[in-house]
């Protein structure tokens, strides 16, 4: 009987480790319905921010590594710009919205969370922190976000996205229609 359970045991432990299905994924707020609440009324038409060289460069520090895509896509009212981003914690992507008014985050939230630690990120007393944060010129945060013990990968992960969020609202319309970067 206790080979049988431990057989048993180290099956469930093995396809835990190797089955995406078996996965925790949780989604606390689908990123169409975090854009809906962004901007009550009338959601603005998607716009896409073209990756070129030097973003491309930033964009390589603040990650440490190159975001794979050519364009992104953000919606925008006026100097308000939000932005879907996600990021590898430890295994598994991180989706996270942001909203970047006039340089400085206004909201921060997890939309889906894949990984198995660290999901308290999500909870106001952490996600709070990123409100009214803005970025420096050494495209570093302006002030210190306390961690979550057990989850530094999932902290990490929301700081690279927090600043890349800043970093892209600087490359956008919102931004380069009142002499931004561009």
């Amino acid at each position: 009987m206790r080979k049988l359970i431990a057989t048993l045991t180290g099956l469930i432990l093995l396809l835990g480790h190797t089955t995406p299905w078996l996965q925790a994924k949780t989604v606390y707020q689908e990123p169409q319905d975090f854009i809906n609440e962004v901007f009550t009324g009338a959601v603005p038409e998607i716009k896409r921010l073209w990756i070129k060289k030097d973003l491309k460069r930033k964009i390589k520090n603040i990650l440490g590594h190159d975001l794979g895509l050519l364009r992104l896509r953000y919606w925008q009212d006026q100097q308000r710009t939000a932005w879907i981003l996600e990021e590898i914690g430890k295994t598994e992507p991180i989706t996270l919205g942001f909203v970047v008014n006039k340089g400085m985050i206004e909201l921060a939230r997890v939309l889906i969370f894949r990984e198995s630690r660290g999901w308290e990120i999500r909870h106001p007393f952490f996600i709070d922190q990123y409100k009214n944060i803005t970025l420096k010129a050494d495209l570093e945060l302006n002030r210190h976000i306390d961690g979550i013990s057990g989850a530094t990968l999932s902290v990490s992960a929301a700081n690279r996205l927090a600043r890349l969020a800043l970093l892209l609202h600087q490359y956008s319309d919102a931004v380069s229609e009142n002499g931004g970067v561009q």
